[in-house]
């Protein structure tokens, strides 16, 4: 089976208990949101809950940077992408982006994943049979361009005098 080149994941509902007092989808649900098509990427490389229960190892998050582009509100229905950017024997970078169905930016996220030994737990190298879907995963996203907007950085702009 071809992997699709970006993931792209179903179509998702904004919930109600999802929206904050600022009638806008609370940024904690942004998370939800990424997380939730991650998994379906994950699967698709081996990595999903099968996988941590039967071979008792997984993926850990250890840094996220997302950007809040436009807000999403209560009926709004988005697709969340999937793109592996790099990976090593241990880890892999993927970039992600929240699209209304009707194609508009609404948020972006930038992960570093480390794969687990539950055991541990502890950091440890990809079986060879996972470590190869990984690199199948890269491999077909290489055709994709780097995203404008990876390798972001938080800091306040300053105008020069």
């Amino acid at each position: 089976m071809p992997l699709p080149v970006p993931f792209v994941s179903d179509i998702m509902d904004i919930q109600k208990d999802w929206i904050d007092y600022n009638g806008h989808l609370n940024m904690a649900y942004y998370n939800v949101l990424f997380d939730t098509a991650s998994d379906h990427a994950f699967h698709l490389m081996g990595l999903g809950a099968a996988y941590a229960k039967e071979r008792k190892l997984t993926v850990y998050t250890a840094e996220v940077h997302i950007c809040y582009v436009q807000e999403l509100h209560l009926g709004d229905q988005v697709r969340v992408s999937f793109q592996l950017l790099d990976h090593d024997e241990k880890r892999f970078t993927a970039y992600q982006e929240i699209r209304h169905v009707d194609g508009w930016l609404a948020a972006t996220s930038e992960t570093l994943s480390l794969h687990i030994d539950m055991a541990g737990p502890k950091v440890a190298p990809y079986p060879p049979d996972i470590a190869e879907k990984v690199e199948a995963m890269r491999a077909a996203h290489a055709v994709l361009p780097k995203p404008e907007r990876s390798g972001r950085s938080i800091g306040i702009r300053r105008k020069t005098s």
